[in-house]
């Protein structure tokens, strides 16, 4: 295992299936484990290029295999699988991504960080949450137009309820339900508003570094175009 140049990681819930060859393209071993014993096994092996698919869990093992020595490479599966030679099943599916990395045009995915993963649940929760409302949103006249009452589609229905509600006798029982979808709306769009406020305040460092990038290029620009100085104008010197 120690002539190993490229291991491939078939990714698993449970189970992982690895696959080493060395320089030449020759396999070396090929092994089924679990996680832990996956861990310690690159824990005690020679630095080494380590590839696998991008896909769920992966750019975790990724960061743990770097903080080991490795070389971890992430290749998209829509590569991958022009290269499944055989019947499908795992030794074959990590030995086709060992072929892929070999490939001198695949391109690979850059391995996120703990930062970047947090925030990109971030954005696909407040998607989730966006659609949730939407759909809320959309109920609220189907219902009310099953009993003759007639209302456009979207969020205005929402905030003039109480008043159609109040022009309209329908049953308690009915009102109690409208009433809890309207609550429901009420707490999608609070949660959408906290997540959007999140946002907010991570983009507020990222446009003061983009602004001092930008001052900074115009400055190389002024200098490497005219050998003068930048000089910043009133509304630089006013921010």
């Amino acid at each position: 295992m120690s002539e190993s140049a490229l291991i491939g990681i078939d990714l698993g819930k449970h189970t992982f299936h690895l696959h080493g060859q060395d320089k030449s393209g020759r396999e070396v071993f090929r092994k089924k484990c679990s996680r832990a014993q996956m861990m310690r096994f690159f824990g005690n092996v020679p630095s080494c290029v380590v590839v696998m698919e991008a896909c769920a869990g992966s750019h975790f093992v990724a960061r743990q295999l770097m903080a080991m020595g490795h070389t971890a490479k992430l290749v998209s599966p829509q590569f991958v699988r022009p290269f499944v030679k055989d019947n499908k099943n795992d030794f074959v599916d990590v030995k086709a991504i060992c072929e892929a990395d070999s490939r001198p045009s695949i391109r690979f995915v850059t391995p996120k960080t703990e930062s970047q993963q947090t925030l990109s649940v971030l954005h696909r929760m407040r998607e989730s949450l966006v659609h949730d409302r939407t759909k809320t949103a959309n109920q609220m006249p189907g219902f009310l137009l099953e009993l003759g009452i007639n209302q456009p589609k979207g969020s205005a229905i929402m905030k003039r309820l109480a008043s159609v509600l109040a022009e309209h006798e329908l049953p308690v029982r009915l009102t109690v339900l409208l009433q809890r979808l309207h609550d429901h709306f009420v707490y999608l769009d609070e949660q959408i508003k906290a997540l959007d406020k999140e946002l907010a305040d991570r983009r507020h460092s990222n446009i003061v570094a983009c602004a001092l990038a930008n001052k900074l290029a115009r400055i190389a620009w002024a200098i490497a175009a005219h050998h003068t100085q930048y000089e910043a104008g009133p509304d630089a010197l006013s921010a």
